[in-house]
């Protein structure tokens, strides 16, 4: 007897109350991974006559609502300002009522327990959570169906940020707040959104500092190309050493044009003058040669004309 009593006290002591069994009051802080990994930007479709959009291609229970992605994973509501998290736990007293009023058939991959529920009516919550809540959140399943409800603009900016490109948590609240303007109108949204601006201006402010030292420091010296050593060309006396950057044109001159040799007028200007001359040594020659045989002749008729007058003397 007295070891069941003492069971039973101990049972009573660590039993848990309703305040130790909820875990958050409200969106926890965005650090919770619950399994959603999608590759990119999810396609989005409004639920008929519902502020809510949610991702019929996609194998998870996934919505967007004022601002927010809502998730149903485990039993419980979670919430991020992203399609693939991290996701804040929600606690169910504050889970907005129009996220709350989503018909099962919208449900991707509904719990098991919720077998042969009305696919046209939200869930029985009441069931879920019990009768407190329910009591506190009474007339949760209950508005004028003939009142429109414009949904929340999506944040379409986020398509261009999947898989390597996904942004880490402090880089998710400053591109929210600098492409998304819209204001939440949840009580609860919108305490959650100041509290995560709150939270990133520290981490921005590191930031700029870094960025602003990195900015302000000098850039470091760049090397130096290595200089290129060069052989000086032959020099010449009295001739002046030419940059390299003469040299080669000069050289490409002396080939394209070759000049002639230096003494080389010297050696043809005689073989000219021995043209010049070869041509009168020739006709003075054939002069020379042809008096000869006038010679004889005229000798011939002046021994023919002293015969003849040595004839007529006689």
């Amino acid at each position: 007897m007295r070891y069941d009593a003492l069971i039973l006290l101990l049972g009573l002591f660590f039993a848990p109350t309703p305040a130790a069994a909820q875990v958050s009051i409200g969106i926890g802080l965005p650090s919770v991974s619950i399994g959603i990994n999608l590759p990119s930007f999810p396609e989005l479709v409004v639920v008929p006559d519902y502020p809510v959009y949610y991702a019929p291609r996609v194998d998870v229970n996934l919505f967007f609502y004022d601002g927010m992605y809502w998730a149903y994973e485990r039993d419980n509501w979670y919430a991020s300002s992203w399609y693939n998290g991290p996701w804040g736990l929600v606690g169910p007293e504050v889970v907005p009522v129009f996220v709350l009023r989503i018909p099962v058939r919208y449900y991707r991959h509904p719990p098991v327990a919720w077998a042969g529920w009305r696919s046209d009516g939200p869930p029985r919550w009441g069931e879920r959570w019990g009768h407190d809540w329910e009591q506190r959140r009474s007339g949760w399943d209950r508005w004028d169906r003939r009142a429109r409800h414009a949904p929340a603009p999506l944040p379409v900016y986020q398509r261009q940020y999947s898989g390597d490109r996904y942004p880490r948590v402090e880089q998710q609240q400053v591109l929210q707040r600098e492409k998304y303007r819209y204001e939440p109108k949840e009580p609860v949204v919108r305490e959650h959104v100041q509290q995560q601006r709150a939270q990133s201006q520290p981490a921005e402010r590191r930031q700029q500092d870094k960025d602003s030292q990195r900015s302000s420091a000098p850039p470091p010296p760049q090397p130096s190309p290595p200089a290129v050593l060069r052989s000086p060309p032959p020099q010449g006396k009295g001739n002046a050493a030419a940059p390299p950057q003469q040299v080669a044109p000069a050289v490409q001159d002396q080939k394209q044009q070759p000049q002639p040799a230096p003494g080389r007028n010297e050696q043809e200007a005689p073989k000219s003058h021995d043209k010049q001359d070869r041509p009168q040594a020739k006709g003075q020659g054939k002069a020379e040669k042809q008096e000869p045989p006038q010679q004889p002749e005229q000798g011939q008729e002046r021994e023919r004309g002293q015969e003849r007058g040595q004839g007529r003397s006689k």
